[in-house]
């Protein structure tokens, strides 16, 4: 049987989990308890204290057929009701057009005129409008009569009693618990929050706590972060040395390069100059998104400033469309970084590329379309990946590089906790560049 149906309807947050496992217990609990108590002190009880109370209202009416009047009941009754506690009164025919009553809340009462009016055929009418006494009436020879005593001699005093300690006991218990159960789950919080920090590229002061397993789970996690951030360390520092170091043999060439002829000279500074960019693309991923902290960012003003510095470089973009205004928290620098990778990759594959913007209440998206080749379905994943060359996908005609442009815009995405996503562009039919951003 499968209950896949039931993750629709439970809560997301570990703090609602948590209270629903700590309250679905005390409420089956109170259910079958109340459904137990109801049956056994509601009904059997009840039951058995109508049925004794039923046998003296008997006994008080055998001793009425003795009277020949109605002055005579007092006299006759006198004897029995005062050791039975019952009060006995004449009553105008009329009382028998009344009929039974009870209050909404008094469940008891069902039972007790059910069973008082099927043990005792004389009586007509059972009166529980007030909690405290029982009124009969009866039909007798000499007319209708009234047969009043105690509640307390048919039902439990104050049964709800039980259902109010009950209620007040598991709201306490569960207070306490909820008390105790707040301070097991804030460091699984506060691991949850420096993960999610650590995953948009900042570093949260975080110090394992809490139960030996999620202090276990906090130790692995700060020191796996720790490992990442001596590998990026070293990945940077790696690539920016052998970047610096290139450049100085690429400047004594360009030296040499000029002392040449003009027909010798442009095929070679042509090399020159793609080493140069190679250069600039190893610096580009060795810095990454970079240590700036995110500040609110207006995301259509930085997507037109792109655009208007690729018009302003002879290139064929413009920016399409603009959904949504607002703020957003970015590394302006890292997302101007990988951007502009997209729009270059664009203007360098196609003959014109297109930037638009969507910013809703919960993302925000960068698209950039072009009419280039594009890139199959399948080498979409790899085409993210560092160093990777897609020479069957992309034109290299156009245009060469090392294959970190879209490497270094999937970085900066994932450390603004979004993601890069590639397709088909069905308005321009080459590649479309979709960077998504949660808000």
């Amino acid at each position: 049987m499968s209950f896949q149906w039931l993750k629709r309807y439970m809560p997301r947050g570990i703090y609602a989990r948590a209270a629903l496992i700590l309250l679905l217990p005390v409420i089956v609990v109170q259910l079958v308890v109340s459904v137990v108590f109801v049956q056994r002190h509601f009904e059997e009880v009840t039951q058995q204290m109508s049925v004794a109370a039923a046998r003296e209202v008997r006994l008080v009416l055998m001793r009425l057929d003795m009277a020949q009047t109605r002055d005579e009941i007092a006299e006759v009754t006198r004897d029995i009701v005062a050791p039975l506690a019952i009060t006995v009164t004449p009553l105008p025919d009329t009382a028998l057009g009344e009929r039974n009553t009870r209050a909404w809340y008094d469940f008891s009462g069902i039972v007790i005129t059910d069973r008082l009016q099927r043990a005792v055929e004389e009586i007509a009418v059972v009166d529980l409008s007030d909690d405290r006494r029982v009124r009969l009436i009866a039909r007798t020879a000499l007319g209708p009569v009234e047969l009043s005593f105690d509640r307390r001699r048919v039902s439990a005093a104050a049964p709800h009693q039980l259902f109010v300690n009950m209620i007040f006991f598991s709201v306490l218990v569960t207070a306490v618990a909820f008390v105790y159960m707040r301070n097991q789950l804030r460091p699984i919080k506060r691991l949850a929050n420096a993960a999610e920090a650590f995953g948009r590229g900042r570093v949260m002061p975080y110090v394992p706590a809490g139960s030996t397993e999620v202090r276990a789970a906090g130790t692995a996690f700060v020191d796996m972060r720790n490992r990442i951030e001596r590998q990026i360390e070293t990945r940077t520092l790696m690539l920016s040395g052998v970047s610096h170091d290139l450049r100085t043999p690429l400047t004594r060439m360009r030296l040499a390069l000029s002392m040449l002829d003009d027909d010798e000279r442009a095929p070679l500074e042509q090399d020159v100059e793609d080493m140069q960019r190679m250069i600039d693309a190893f610096l580009s991923f060795a810095k990454g998104d970079g240590e700036a902290e995110p500040e609110l960012t207006d995301p259509v003003a930085l997507a037109r400033s792109i655009v208007d510095d690729a018009q302003r470089a002879g290139q064929p973009v413009t920016l399409t469309e603009v959904e949504g205004e607002g703020q957003v928290r970015l590394r302006p620098l890292a997302m101007r970084r990988a951007l502009d990778n997209l729009v270059s990759n664009a203007v360098r594959y196609g003959a014109r590329a297109e930037v638009s913007v969507r910013l809703t209440e919960k993302s925000l998206r960068f698209r950039v379309e072009d009419e280039g080749p594009g890139i199959p379905e399948e080498q979409r994943a790899d085409a993210q990946r560092p160093f990777t060359r897609l020479d069957r996908a992309r034109n290299q005609d156009k245009g060469s590089g090392v294959g970190l442009g879209l490497a270094i815009a999937t970085d900066i995405a994932r450390a603004h906790g979004g993601t890069l996503r590639l397709g088909q562009s069905p308005k321009l039919g080459g590649l479309r560049a979709d960077i998504v951003i949660a808000r």
